[in-house]
């Protein structure tokens, strides 16, 4: 009894043989500990797991696989707004460097608009300008013979018909 009293709480000493009636606190640390007979340690693990939570394996495996489609679905939806995300920024981002294009050739445009020779020839060429004291002349050339109206008046024969009227010309 002296030995109990100073042990340290949460020390355990070898178990010897408990007598019948060797003490109230003998017997309370009895009853606290969990009683495994021979039979429930042959059974193995699985036999130990099989009443954790008091549910069976396919149970345990239905409320796990529940566990991970409400995970996967918690993390779908912000996984799917972030991949879009990312494609409209790459597609914005890719939009901007367009227009980033388009504005540095408009600026090289624009200086070279600035120089007053540069307008001028402008003028001439896509206006017909001229500077006071020239003479504007315009060259047209001639057009071709028409093919057009022969080939759909050909067209709208058949073939035997027009192969006869080439027969019959040639002819004379």
């Amino acid at each position: 009894m002296v030995e109990e009293r100073t042990r340290v709480r949460g020390e355990r000493t070898p178990r010897t043989s408990p007598r019948r009636g060797a003490g109230t606190g003998a017997t309370r640390r009895r009853n606290r500990e969990p009683k495994l007979n021979r039979v429930a340690r042959t059974r193995g693990v699985v036999a130990a797991t099989t009443g954790m939570l008091g549910l069976s394996t396919t149970r345990r495996a239905a409320v796990l696989a529940l566990v991970v489609c409400a995970l996967a679905l918690t993390v779908a939806v912000p996984l799917r707004n972030f991949v879009a995300q990312r494609q409209e920024l790459a597609a914005v981002t890719k939009q901007q460097q367009a227009l980033a294009a388009e504005v540095d050739e408009l600026s090289k445009e624009r200086a070279r608009l600035s120089d007053p020779a540069e307008v001028a020839a402008q003028a001439r060429t896509r206006l017909g300008y001229v500077l006071p004291g020239e003479v504007p002349y315009v060259v047209q050339l001639p057009s071709g013979p028409d093919l057009t109206g022969a080939g759909e008046a050909g067209a709208a024969m058949p073939w035997y018909r027009q192969l006869w009227r080439e027969v019959a010309e040639g002819s004379r």
